[in-house]
């Protein structure tokens, strides 16, 4: 009863029920239903509207789910997301669910007729969109991929992996609406071990708040600049780890094992996001886009994500790809181009090789040699090292990790790879992954200034 009580005051926009595989038993899905439907919760909008339910479960109790709802609710049948335990199923529910949001959420949002007869093609929300122009690009350069987006409320997430995409909405990381639970969850502490000047909390907090009260205000004095990109990176780390949590193998699956893989075993429910084989990580969002420097957004990307290995990083310079990712839908070839020609500005590439060392003793070594460049020498473990390399230069790297760390070939193991210059140049990364800061304030602040000085973050006395 009290179960049925909170469904009814719920009012959501919609109701997803799933459950079983195909051909099993139908007993609990059909139970799910039997207690929504006398609840009858009322859409957010309104009596003269009725509630969409999507069911995406066992196709066997179709029948059953049809039987047990009237026509007060509007339920549209799918496919089930998960027809047998080894395979999963996603997109017709998650394209009912857009259908529907668009029918039925946004369809409530001023204007919004107006805007339909303007155009052919179907209406997409961002993230929908920027997840379809990540997709092009992942798919059409055989790429493993990862965007992010961070706005005043949300973070959004999306990659690409051995051809699979996943995308998540952090709902409350945001560096506006939301700052103020990203210093909550990822506590004022953690935001200050990135600022390299001496902050008092109280002020900070203040800080925070008035973003919250102003949301469209933007960085004044260097101190809240370097404020606001510390929270931009905990912010995003925190999306990513979520993101991460989100994109899995699937659980419950029964591995079929042979002798060679009794050292090496993968439990199911592991997550698909792999940072050594991530190539290409993109920006978007004003924090991001808008920094005074190439530098900082470079840093901001570095510290947040941590890319092992290779990566290359670059910036959606001028929000064009949610547009991009509408165009891909009647113009793959062009919204593509475009995408490389006129969206994306490469900051260059960053080498951090996996491991933890000791401060000062070798991480590894390096020759890169190009038309432009001719670089050798080492990097030390906690090191920073930034290399010219101009945008639209390539070069080809040569990696020798020391023993213990790993630059994508395995632990100790030489890598010879093109990389790319950009804006900012080659970020040679010593700190080791997992990226850990000194615990000491004030060995935390001298560490992040030195960074910031070999990186030209910000000028500071």
């Amino acid at each position: 009863h009290e179960q049925i009580q909170r469904i009814r005051e719920l009012r959501p926009d919609m109701i997803l029920i799933s459950g079983g595989t195909d051909g099993g038993t139908t007993q609990h899905v059909v139970q799910i239903a039997e207690m929504v439907a006398p609840a009858k919760p009322q859409p957010r909008f309104g009596a003269e509207y009725r509630m969409p339910v999507i069911f995406a479960g066992n196709t066997a109790a179709r029948d059953a789910i049809t039987d047990t709802f009237d026509d007060s609710v509007e339920l549209s049948l799918v496919d089930n997301l998960r027809p047998t335990m080894e395979q999963e199923n996603l997109a017709p529910a998650r394209d009912a669910i857009h259908d529907l949001f668009l029918e039925h959420v946004m369809a409530h949002a001023p204007g919004y007729d107006k805007l339909i007869s303007w155009t052919d093609s179907p209406i997409m929300p961002t993230p929908g969109a920027v997840g379809n122009i990540l997709q092009q690009i992942a798919e059409q350069r055989n790429v493993n991929a990862v965007g992010v987006d961070i706005g005043g409320a949300t973070t959004d997430v999306f990659s690409v992996f051995e051809g699979t995409f996943n995308r998540t909405v952090s709902a409350n990381l945001g560096m506006s609406y939301s700052i103020s639970n990203v210093c909550a969850e990822a506590t004022l502490p953690s935001i200050l071990q990135w600022v390299p000047l001496d902050m008092d909390e109280r002020e900070l907090r203040n800080r925070v708040k008035n973003k919250m009260i102003r949301p469209t205000t933007i960085p004044q004095t260097l101190e809240s600049l370097l404020f606001e990109q510390a929270v931009a990176r905990e912010a995003l780390r925190l999306a990513y780890e979520q993101h991460k949590d989100f994109a899995t193998t699937l659980k419950g699956v029964q591995q079929q094992r042979t002798v060679g893989d009794t050292f090496s075993q993968q439990a199911s429910g592991q997550t698909i996001v792999n940072n050594m084989t991530l190539d290409l990580l993109v920006a978007s969002g004003g924090v991001l886009s808008h920094a005074p420097r190439m530098s900082q957004t470079a840093a901001m990307l570095v510290d947040a994500f941590q890319p092992e290995g290779i990566t290359t990083l670059a910036k959606d310079s001028i929000f064009m790809m949610p547009h991009l990712g509408v165009l891909s839908q009647v113009h793959p070839e062009a919204a593509v181009q475009v995408f490389e020609q006129d969206c994306l500005v490469y900051l260059g590439t960053c080498v951090a090789p996996a491991g933890i060392g000791k401060p000062g003793k070798p991480c590894f070594k390096y020759q890169i040699t190009g038309d432009e460049i001719s670089e050798n020498g080492q990097v030390l473990f906690g090191e920073l090292k930034l290399l010219p390399l101009a945008d639209g230069a390539k070069a080809t790297a040569t990696i020798e990790p020391a023993k213990g760390f790993d630059a994508g070939e395995g632990p100790g193991k030489r890598i010879e790879r093109e990389i790319r210059g950009g804006t900012v140049g080659v970020l040679l990364d010593g700190r080791g992954r997992p990226l850990k800061l000194p615990k000491d304030r004030d060995a935390c602040r001298e560490a992040v200034m030195t960074w910031n000085q070999v990186q030209g973050l910000a000028e500071l006395n």
